[in-house]
């Protein structure tokens, strides 16, 4: 992201998704209970609420199979990894699966932005390398047509 960019309502929505998969992470709070605690935060206002709620239901209903998924692309089993990097991986898996009209890139390129601004120093480069292959089999069509 460029200086004096403001982040948009979606991106907004992501990282405040990203919270909420962090503290699901550490305390176990049910995805419903979650919805509940952070539409009462001050930051809610600002993001886009219809996309943060589905991004919460869908990674709620699809937890498993997502991890599963990060499980095929990931060096390590996945109760090992950041959690903020697994939160971040949950994200852009559940936006590669479920949203085929967001392109890939554009999933790859916020996932980065997330884990720069919440992550460990260099934990985009594996985020990004896990989404790279991820995107290479999920979004084969979408890349096909892009070359």
């Amino acid at each position: 992201m460029s200086k004096g960019h403001s982040p948009s309502a979606r991106s907004r929505a992501r990282a405040l998704a990203l919270q909420a998969l962090y503290q699901h992470q550490l305390t176990g709070h049910s995805f419903e209970n979650l919805q509940r605690q952070f539409h009462d935060r001050p930051e809610y206002d600002r993001v886009d609420r219809n996309y943060f709620d589905d991004l919460l239901i869908d990674i709620g209903k699809e937890f498993t199979t997502l991890e599963e998924h990060i499980g095929r692309y990931a060096d390590r089993p996945v109760s090992q990894l950041d959690p903020v990097e697994k939160s971040v991986l949950l994200i852009g898996f559940c936006e590669l699966i479920e949203r085929p009209k967001i392109p890939f890139r554009v999933i790859i390129n916020e996932a980065i932005d997330l884990v720069k601004r919440f992550g460990s120093s260099d934990g985009h480069k594996y985020v990004n390398a896990i989404l790279d292959r991820a995107a290479a089999e999920l979004r084969a069509a979408e890349q096909t047509r892009k070359s």
